[in-house]
């Protein structure tokens, strides 16, 4: 399977740019590229279904998982296992650009969006 970047389309998601390069497709993963623009920040959340692997492409991004906060790096990557309460934060002045793969892959039903 090959997905050009010119056929992705984005979407707004709270705020958060996404391009998912394999909506509507069955694969075993889901692979996505998030824009998180200055201040925007992910609603505390967690997946029913999936891991959530991030890497850090540009920028600098606060991530909470469960109770630990952690600032991630250009270069840096984290894992959020199935279950585990989170969120990411861009606190800079400037745009953050993540890389999002969930496995199994993603399924918005699955997922929990929390008040917090």
């Amino acid at each position: 399977m090959i997905v050009r970047k010119n056929d992705v389309q984005s979407f707004d998601f709270g705020g958060l740019e996404i391009f998912d390069y394999t909506a509507g497709c069955e694969e075993q993963s889901s692979f996505a590229v998030i824009h998180v623009e200055p201040k925007v920040r992910h609603q505390l959340s967690w997946s029913k279904r999936s891991d959530k692997y991030y890497y850090v492409v540009r920028g600098r991004v606060e991530f909470l998982i469960q109770d630990t906060k952690v600032t991630l790096e250009e270069g840096d990557f984290c894992i959020v296992r199935q279950g585990e309460k989170f969120y990411y934060h861009n606190t800079s002045d400037e745009r953050v650009t993540l890389v999002l793969v969930h496995t199994p892959h993603f399924i918005l039903e699955e997922e929990v969006y929390l008040d917090d």
